[in-house]
């Protein structure tokens, strides 16, 4: 049985979801934001695994894909459209917190953070921006800690 939620989300809003396949969550998060997303008037469109990013990877040096979790096109409160990449990732898989890190968990980060850097090069030659999503984002509670 698997530890985390995981199936096919099935829109209640079809004609905003533009991906080639059926959009699946692999965590209570991303399905979180696919609910937002289909059901957020200000989302104009989205799709899930719908774009492929080549990077290095920092740990083999091998080249490899790293496919963010969501594109995301809509309206802000201006009226402008913007379009994003989008990550959902928990907290600690985004940031090497002081010495408590295991050599596994900074691996991770580290990864992680090569896959964003090549995201955020190509979500800027594309004129898209690159987001990575937390908890702390989704379950935003309306007062932001102090950075």
């Amino acid at each position: 049985m698997p530890k985390w939620a995981q199936g096919v989300f099935v829109p209640k809003h079809p004609e905003k979801y533009v991906g080639k396949h059926k959009p699946r969550y692999r965590s209570g998060w991303e399905l979180t934001f696919m609910m937002f997303c289909d059901s957020h008037d200000g989302v104009l469109s989205w799709a899930s695994e719908a774009i492929s990013i080549p990077y290095r990877h920092p740990l083999t040096g091998k080249p490899t894909q790293y496919i963010p979790d969501f594109f995301v096109l809509y309206e802000d409160k201006f009226g402008r459209k913007k379009a994003e990449l989008v990550e959902i990732k928990p907290k600690k898989q985004s940031l090497i917190e002081s010495k408590v890190a295991s050599a596994k968990d900074r691996a991770i980060v580290a990864i992680n953070h090569a896959k964003w850097a090549a995201a955020m090069a190509y979500a800027k030659q594309a004129g898209l921006t690159f987001r990575v999503i937390t908890e702390d984002d989704i379950f935003y509670k309306g007062k932001r800690p102090n950075k």
